[in-house]
């Protein structure tokens, strides 16, 4: 029987995507609100208590407010806003980080946000394993293809050729930060400085080390070692060599893909690194991990529609 599935707020960028890559599996029913019905509260109401699993592509305040209106029902929900992410009985959609088996058995999962991706990635391993200090001042310097904003950023730079950088969270005070502190297991608050270039989707996320600063006798080399052994086996993510590239790149155009690339980067000295994640903001940093977590959640190989 075919799980029904409801995505609520389905025209955002998010959720088309969604909708697209499941719109031709045979393992979900899904359930669609025509234009007129889909800000309908009873309407959505409704379909959220209708459907086996839900998906939130909302807003982080309407988010909340779709987890109230499918109370009563026995609706699994996974959250791809921000609303829940550190949120006390949600699980964090990450399998990797904390686990298949706590997502399969889930009712509430949130996805993580795209730049905290990459950084959890890199980061919550190494300090699971002692090699980096929970107590370090950790700098996130990060730049995205400008899907990642929504509609109305899409819109801005798609309407302003001339517009090819944007830097901001000049405030400090990015939603993403509490994310990333909080399921690293830090000490102190990210220093995160993300920015926006005229690429559609793609997404470098760097964390730059000072290890003589850390421990003089850790290198870049440890560090490769231990995520290549951390992310071993897996179809989704990978590390990549000591002579990986010399340069990476955001190419307008890109095709998508929901595969997740590490690299780590040391100076001859060994004293510094630079450890940089390469994802598509809308892959592995949105729709894709909704898709791998929505497989999980309905017992199916997690790989399954996946672009890897």
């Amino acid at each position: 029987m075919a799980t029904r599935v409801f995505i609520d707020g389905g025209a955002g960028t998010t959720g088309l995507e969604i909708r697209e890559r499941l719109a031709g599996r045979k393992e979900f029913d899904m359930l669609v609100l025509d234009d007129a019905r889909r800000k309908d509260e009873s309407a959505r109401r409704a379909a959220l208590h209708e459907a086996d699993i839900a998906v939130l592509c909302l807003p982080d305040d309407a988010a909340r407010d779709a987890v109230r209106l499918a109370e009563g029902s026995g609706t699994r929900i996974i959250d791809a806003s921000s609303a829940h992410r550190v949120a006390e009985g949600w699980t964090y959609g990450f399998p990797e980080l904390v686990g298949r088996d706590k997502i399969a058995n889930a009712r509430y999962v949130s996805n993580p946000g795209c730049y905290p991706t990459g950084f959890l990635a890199l980061v919550a391993p190494l300090v699971t394993a002692g090699l980096l200090p929970r107590d370090w001042p950790f700098t996130v310097n990060a730049v995205s293809g400008y899907s990642g904003g929504g509609n109305a950023l899409v819109e801005r730079f798609e309407n302003a050729p001339d517009l090819a950088f944007r830097t901001y969270g000049l405030d400090l005070e990015h939603k993403h930060s509490p994310e990333m502190t909080f399921h690293a297991g830090l000490t102190h608050g990210v220093l995160f400085a993300p920015s926006v270039a005229r690429a559609y989707r793609g997404m470098l996320v760097e964390v730059p080390l000072h290890l003589g600063a850390i421990d003089k006798n850790l290198t870049a080399n440890d560090l490769r070692r231990a995520l290549s052994d951390y992310y071993a086996g897996s179809a989704i993510v990978s590390v990549a060599g000591e002579k990986s590239v010399a340069e990476l790149l955001l190419i307008e155009g890109e095709p998508a893909t929901d595969a997740m690339t590490l690299h780590v980067f040391g100076n001859s000295e060994g004293y510094h690194a630079r450890m940089i994640a390469r994802l598509d903001n809308l892959g592995k940093g949105a729709s894709g991990a909704a898709i791998q977590n929505l497989n999980l959640m309905c017992g199916l190989p997690e790989t399954t529609g996946l672009r890897l």
